[in-house]
């Protein structure tokens, strides 16, 4: 050990000085050589992006050493391949996960600026929607902490999904161009790039050994080009890499076309080329848009696998015979699930495999997470469209189906009905291809992602290919990284923790139960309830700054921040706050606990009846809040583009969260997690992951109500008429009659009747038949808030049994369950 380092051991102040040193000299450089503006044009955002760029450095040091290391010791690594990665703001997450917070507070402070000034200049990164996306992200986090080596791919979107307005409180979608100025934290690899095929067709021949070959002959031809994100994990030396493909053409300038004046024509395959990888998620309603999402998933896949097969070829030096030893491949649900043709086509006809050795390798190697149970997010793609664009995928899949119903029929002899369910191609209302079934097909490991999805994946979406290869299923329920949820989003609680029970619960989740001895002390719930009042005044300035509307942190803060969709219920909320409005108005000497209803999420731009969700939420807030009868018990605010960004003001703030899903309809969820591991309170029915989360926390410490999955299905057999329940419950008629008659849309019964005749006549998500059981339970609710002690004894239990929830058991799991990868220790 060198006289330095010896030092730095024994003397943390002198590390901590060096680190400082460090730091204030790298941004102090970058600002100069890398921003190059003079010290009178530098701003904030300037500083965000020298430092930034100054942590990138520390964290590719980290990754170098981390591929060397894997590399030689020949480690098994996994590539999870998903079309979204909600990463979020990333400098304050990656200072945590190096430790240097305090250091670089300290280095900027000596520069003459205020890291939380700087960090508000982070733009998000518009690389995902939902839950399907920040799961991925809390993936590669814990990857890396638990130094699994790991490779993420996905799609450099150049914009967004969109940004979300509210004009008149109606959703108005806006560009998201998330990289306007730059993203410092990707490194552009112009020298990793790959071609990608698209229509044109397949050509059957003979090779000099009269072997029948098949070459693609594309109609277009595209260039896929990498840039690496560094994904560094907690305390350790591991940094992993999201690569991000983003598409370009061939040749990119037509000079003969330029020369002859034809100007557009010369950057025409430029421009067409780029538009694979400039949105999330385009609009799929057009078949135009159809064509533009598969082709999407097509190019980052085919990228995808090309690069790992790369890696194994010059860089692991191991044959493709060997790919299911280095390599575990995972699809994040069915939008990857190409792969499964695209690995088949490589192994085939580029590597000229037998079909038989190419098929163990394929379905060896692949493993497939399904996160729904809705059959119209099983994606199916028409059969004419999906030839034309991929004709020797096609071919592929009708070879897999022949010999996978061949198995089919050796295994369930007689069963013809069995062979049409199970087939890859459905006949349903026009043949198209079952992606779901392919991915279910094509891998080794299906897994759900809670213990009550993954039972119903078993029983229901995909029973068939249960009952033929039940070794092949599993569960894994979902996790979320305890790094960025808790002790980025809540510093103040991470403080009360680590002076509680020590700080190594970051990494072992399980820690937090030592919680439970300090229920019972009278100075530690008031603390627990000061760390709480704290946020929610956060939250309540965030709130009024971006929606002008006063909320009050002495109320309940009832909180429901998610996608907007039918089957997640918002409107189900909606109706308990009229109900709350409406007896309030017909009593006016009655006083109830004060609450704050908070909302947010996106409604897809087509998605008609949740647009008109987010319509009434914000119409019954105009009403609510401005009238002074109600206004001192009610208040209702919808935050506009909910994001991870602002999600780290509202999870820490809740005191009562809402996961009111229909049950049977919600895969896992993990916005119900984060909210459990910042001591909110739970109000939910026996659906996802809310079942594992009322087993830990106790029946007790959660307000449950509604009708169970099995009961779901019941009530749709019997034949669920809607009608019944408003005959028989007078208040829920008054409030859809309040609804219906113009009280929140100044007198207009059109603007809100699409809505009200849907719960009225269809219903599809039951919405009335849970009404009276949630708003009874709602009731409760008010009962246990007038208990603050009570009350804050069961938010201390919902945190100190949310261990089971961490993205690093999910992790574990996968890795020892499915993947097969081990960690790697890196010597920094």
């Amino acid at each position: 050990m060198t006289d330095i380092a010896e030092n730095l051991v024994h003397n943390p102040t002198a590390s901590h000085t060096r680190t400082v040193d460090d730091l204030r000299q790298a941004v102090s450089d970058h600002l100069r050589y890398s921003i190059g503006r003079p010290a009178a044009a530098l701003r904030p955002e300037h500083y965000y992006q020298a430092l930034s760029l100054a942590v990138r450095d520390r964290m590719q040091d980290n990754r170098s050493a981390s591929t060397q290391t894997s590399l030689d010791a020949g480690a098994k690594v996994t590539c999870y391949l998903s079309a979204e990665f909600l990463m979020g703001p990333q400098l304050g997450n990656n200072l945590l996960n190096l430790e240097i917070e305090t250091e670089a507070r300290t280095a900027l402070a000596e520069l003459g600026q205020d890291l939380d000034v700087v960090l508000a200049c982070e733009v998000e990164p518009g690389l995902g929607n939902g839950g399907l996306g920040r799961l991925a992200a809390c993936y590669l986090d814990s990857l890396a902490t638990l130094e699994r080596p790991a490779i993420g791919y996905g799609i450099r979107y150049e914009f967004g999904i969109f940004k979300q307005e509210l004009h008149d409180g109606w959703q108005v979608e806006k560009t998201d161009n998330w990289l306007v100025n730059g993203n410092p934290w990707e490194i552009p690899k112009p020298d990793v790039n790959y071609l990608v095929y698209w229509g044109g067709f397949a050509q059957h021949y003979l090779d000099e050994g009269g072997v029948d070959r098949v070459r693609w002959v594309p109609g277009r031809v595209l260039k896929g080009v990498a840039y690496d994100t560094p994904i560094q994990g907690y305390g350790v030396h591991t940094c992993n890499v999201l690569t991000l493909w983003s598409a370009r053409a061939v040749e990119s300038f037509a000079l003969d076309a330029f020369n002859t004046g034809d100007y557009y024509k010369a950057v025409e395959d430029e421009v067409t080329s780029e538009t694979v990888t400039k949105v999330l998620y385009p609009n799929d309603e057009p078949e135009a848009g159809k064509r533009l999402r598969l082709l999407q998933q097509y190019f980052f896949v085919s990228c995808s696998l090309q690069h790992v097969l790369h890696i194994m070829d010059d860089l692991a030096d191991k044959s493709v015979h060997h790919l299911p030893e280095q390599f575990a491949l995972q699809l994040n649900d069915t939008h990857p699930s190409i792969g499964v043709a695209e690995l088949m086509r490589l192994l085939v006809d580029e590597r000229h495999l037998d079909w038989d050795e190419a098929w163990t390798i394929t379905v060896a190697t692949f493993g497939y997470t399904n996160h729904t149970l809705l059959p119209e997010a099983l994606e199916k793609w028409p059969l004419e469209m999906f030839g034309e664009s991929l004709p020797r995928h096609l071919e592929i899949i009708y070879e897999i189906n022949r010999r996978f119903l061949d198995e089919v029929m050796d295994t369930f002899p007689g069963d013809t009905d069995r062979l049409r369910r199970m087939s890859l191609i459905g006949e349903d209302g026009g043949k198209t291809v079952r992606m779901a079934h392919l991915a279910t097909v094509g891998s080794h490991a299906i897994n759900g992602v809670a213990a009550l999805h993954s039972d119903l994946l078993k029983s229901s979406t995909l029973k068939d290919f249960y009952e033929m290869w039940p070794e092949r299923f599993s569960n894994k329920t979902n996790g979320v990284t305890p790094r960025r949820f808790l002790a980025l989003s809540n510093p103040g609680l991470r403080g009360l923790l680590d002076r509680t029970i020590g700080e190594g619960w970051l990494t072992d989740l399980d820690r937090l139960r030592g919680l439970e001895a300090f229920v019972d002390d009278a100075e530690f719930r008031r603390q627990w309830r000061d760390v709480k009042v704290a946020n929610k005044a956060r939250l309540a300035e965030f709130v009024l700054s971006s929606t002008g509307i006063e909320l009050n942190p002495n109320s309940l803060f009832d909180i429901q921040v998610k996608r907007i969709h039918e089957y997640k219920r918002q409107h189900l909320s909606v109706l308990h706050i009229i109900a709350l409005y409406h007896r309030l108005k017909s009593n006016p000497g009655l006083v109830i606990p004060p609450r704050s209803f908070i909302f947010g999420g996106k409604a897809a731009p087509g998605y008609f009846m949740a647009k008109r969700i987010i319509k009434l939420i914000n119409a019954v807030g105009e009403t609510v809040n401005a009238d002074s009868e109600v206004n001192q018990f009610l208040k209702v605010a919808f935050v506009p583009n909910f994001s991870v960004q602002n999600a780290a003001l509202i999870y820490p703030a809740a005191n009562l969260s809402e996961q009111i899903s229909t049950a049977g309809k919600e895969a896992s969820g993990t916005g119900n997690m984060k909210f459990m591991l910042n001591g909110a309170l739970t109000i939910g029915t026996l659906d996802g992951a809310n079942v594992e989360m009322r087993e830990e926390a106790g029946a007790e410490n959660f307000f449950l109500f509604g009708l169970t999955e099995s009961e779901v299905e019941q009530v749709k057999r019997d034949g669920y008429r809607p009608a019944e329940y408003i005959e028989r419950d007078a208040e829920l008629g008054a409030v859809l009659e309040l609804i219906a008659g113009g009280t929140f849309s100044h007198g207009d019964p059109e603007v809100f009747r699409p809505l009200v005749d849907n719960l009225r006549y269809d219903d599809p998500f039951l919405v009335l038949a849970d009404y009276r059981s949630y708003v009874e339970c709602q009731g409760q609710v008010s009962d246990r808030w007038l208990d603050q002690e009570a009350w804050t004894r069961m938010s201390i239990l919902n945190t100190a049994r949310s261990g089971k929830f961490s993205s690093d058991r999910a992790i574990a799991e996968y890795c020892e369950g499915i993947w097969g990868v081990g960690p790697v220790s890196v010597r920094g």
